[in-house]
């Protein structure tokens, strides 16, 4: 550990210099290995910049700080150094579900206290650093000082990268993350960022050059980088956009209705800035950083919160098979409908019978729960229609008997989980949140998807603004004192609050299983950027891949494998797994569905043996408090042969493993249902070598012989 310039040590690890550093300068911080750098530097203009540096190599370079703000002067320059301190951490937290059983924070920090003097006004705004040894992350403090609020127009935090970075990136939009990544040079974002609107319904760009977080890079000489925040709290979601003629992204925080971007009180921490970074792309996939950089569990008694392996009744209304709706209204109003005198139009989901089916086949299966989307009234008049007052999100359907279906649910041992579209109005969810919250507790469900499908509600605000990400986390909040789980969909993409709200399992925040013709690499991606922040509802598990055959009006493939569906469940974690498909068509593949009720959804260890983003992904991870190990590996639109080997086994420990993979004439496109299993003994020493279609992959599920 070296530290640099105004630092000296303390015994406990601490340091602190003040008086000595009221001037420009260079201040040195490295990570606990020493291959990290930072240097924060302040400009004779009182400009403070920093940079970054790898095992030598500059993976940032010179990057300005600081903000605009309303009625002041600009807080990017005229600042001294009144002060600095330094420490280091080294701690071991273990995490209430995850991909292992403990986690480690080691870093080193630096924070530097700086005053601005301007128009008879005294700013006081400091950085905090921290090195890690897989990465950087900044945030900016506010102390406590006679200016009480601020108004943030702009944060102009830069991220000056050294050359044209091969990029995966999403468009830069305030309302949307579901699009596809596209690969390309950052030279090449302006000419490819298009105006797609692939479906979404509320969707809103900002800028040619502009992108979201994560955002992963791969530099010419094979370093992997990846730019994303943490601890999102009280603060709009943070975008990048670039220019491309000097390679500086500088955040762009999405605005509230009055061109504004936030509103502060002191005293006052920003989310972080983090830069993740390896000569291994494995490392990207492993590391806790986000994690680390959120505060520890606030919830007292978290043994209500268990990982939950469901089904639903969704895909059906998905591809069209059935509807969310009860009837075919007209000038439909929930305040004076009369449902008892509708006539149902006969394709609704979410009926008793139907609900039974599906409860019974999970409840033989060994699943937790069933997701019942379509359950309530208001589902015919609330598509896009940017209306208040769509659900109530207590009344059921006339042929949805909440009291029996929950009843006859817990007598085969699984519970029902609420849905919750909110159609975008946040207004009307939060004056029904207590009651919606107090029918699930009445009724045994301790689970909720929620959805914020179509423009937010006031007009003129946006998914990923200050005040939506505040109700976003208020929602959890509230939920956790109900002791009810959540998994937001449409909600901002997490930022590792999942540690400090572990019933938080997980949100949806990306193109998933819904796109129904998203293209194979898509999968290859996601675990390089959107998981980054925290787990996703994917929904994985269809095994039936061309949709027209139950749903005639729908004319798309999914272009997967049913081994590459499998190995999503090890590939992309998350405490949540769903198994996406109806009961039939599992049943007519039973031997490849064992493998989606035996692979588990919480974790001891997990270790990333090969990958590369956009190509594929191969990861082995060993069941919670168990011996038992998953493997699985997912390509993109090419076919490859990979070598996996099982070093990660006990040694002199002999396995059973039964790998379920594709045929020798399996193809995404042309032939994707075909599959072999087949068993064999394995050890430590064992190097199978599997070949995965195109749009394919491999799952394996390796137990110790008794």
């Amino acid at each position: 550990m070296k530290f640099h310039l105004c630092s000296v040590m303390a015994a406990a690890g601490l340091i602190s210099a003040m008086s000595a550093c009221n001037t420009g300068g260079t201040r040195t911080l490295e990570s606990p290995d020493g291959n990290v750098k930072i240097e924060f530097n302040l400009t004779k203009q009182g400009e403070p910049t920093y940079d970054a540096m790898y095992k030598g190599k500059t993976i940032v370079g010179e990057s300005k700080l600081g903000f605009e703000a309303q009625g002041l002067p600009s807080l990017t320059e005229g600042f001294k150094v009144v002060g600095i301190s330094m420490g280091s951490e080294d701690e071991t937290w273990a995490p209430v579900w995850g991909e292992s059983d403990s986690i480690r924070n080691n870093y080193n920090s630096m924070t530097i206290k700086m005053r601005k003097n301007a128009d008879s006004v005294e700013v006081l705004m400091g950085v905090e650093f921290r090195a890690y040894d897989d990465g950087i992350a900044f945030r900016y403090v506010f102390p406590e000082q006679e200016t009480k609020q601020f108004v943030i127009t702009d944060e102009l935090s830069q991220f000056a990268m050294t050359g044209d970075h091969t990029a995966w990136w999403i468009p830069g939009d305030y309302d949307t993350q579901e699009y596809e990544y596209v690969k390309s040079p950052l030279s090449e974002i302006r000419s490819l960022n298009t105006d797609d609107k692939l479906g979404n319904v509320s969707q809103t760009g900002f800028s040619p050059t502009g992108v979201q977080t994560s955002l992963m890079l791969k530099t010419a000489d094979s370093l992997y980088l990846n730019i994303h925040e943490a601890a999102l709290v009280d603060f709009p979601a943070m975008h990048l956009n670039l220019d491309d003629s000097t390679m500086v992204f500088t955040s762009w925080l999405t605005p509230s209705p009055d061109g504004t971007k936030a509103v502060i009180k002191t005293p006052f921490k920003t989310p972080w800035r983090v830069v993740m970074v390896s000569d291994k792309a494995t490392d990207i996939l492993a590391t806790q950083i986000i994690y680390n950089l959120n505060e520890p569990c606030a919830i007292d008694d978290t043994s209500w919160i268990k990982p939950v392996k469901f089904m639903g009744v969704w895909w059906e209304m998905i591809t069209g098979k059935s509807e969310w709706s009860y009837t075919n209204a007209e000038n439909f109003d929930l305040a004076t409908f009369d449902y008892s005198k509708a006539k149902p139009h006969g394709k609704h989901g979410a009926n008793n019978e139907n609900v039974k089916r599906y409860i019974d086949f999970a409840a033989e299966n060994g699943m937790d729960q069933l997701l019942i989307e379509g359950w309530n009234v208001g589902w015919e008049d609330w598509f896009g229609k940017e209306k208040d007052y769509v659900f109530d999100f207590v009344t059921p359907y006339p042929d949805f008997d909440i009291a029996m279906l929950n009843e006859y649910a817990h007598s085969k041992g699984i519970k029902l989980m609420m849905h919750h579209e909110t159609s975008g109005s946040i207004p009307n969810y939060e004056r029904h949140m207590d009651r919606a919250y107090d029918l699930m507790n009445q009724y045994g469900y301790n689970a909720v998807k929620s959805g914020y499908v179509g423009p937010i509600l006031p007009k003129g605000r946006y998914h990923y603004g200050q005040a939506e990400v505040n109700h976003y986390l208020d929602a959890v909040k509230k939920a956790a004192e109900k002791k009810i789980m959540v998994d937001a969909h449409e909600a901002v993409r997490p930022t590792g609050l999942a540690r400090t709200y572990p019933n938080l399992l997980a949100n949806e925040s990306a193109m998933g299983t819904e796109y129904q013709s998203m293209s194979p690499g898509h999968v290859t991606i996601l675990p390089f950027t959107r998981l980054k922040g925290g787990p996703m509802d994917f929904t994985p598990g269809i095994f039936k891949m061309d949709l027209s055959t139950f749903a005639p009006n729908n004319h798309n493939k999914k272009r997967a494998t049913i081994a590459n569906q499998l190995a999503l469940y090890v590939t992309m974690y998350s405490p949540l797994q769903m198994a996406a498909d109806f009961p039939e068509h599992y049943a007519e593949k039973a031997d490849a569905f064992q493998f989606i009720k035996d692979v588990p959804v919480d974790w001891s260890e997990s270790h990333y043996l090969d990958a590369e983003p956009g190509e594929f992904i191969i990861v082995a991870r060993r069941q919670k408090n168990g011996d038992s190990w998953y493997v699985g590996g997912v390509t993109n639109e090419n076919a490859r042969e990979v070598t996996v080997p099982l070093s990660f086994l006990a040694p002199d420990t002999q396995y059973e493993a039964t790998f379920y993979t594709d045929a020798a004439d399996t193809d995404c496109d042309t032939n994707p249902e075909t599959y072999v299993i087949k068993k064999e003994t394995v050890t430590s020493a064992s190097a199978p070598v599997i070949k995965m279609a195109r749009g394919g992959g491999f799952a394996i599920s390796i137990v110790p012989k008794k």
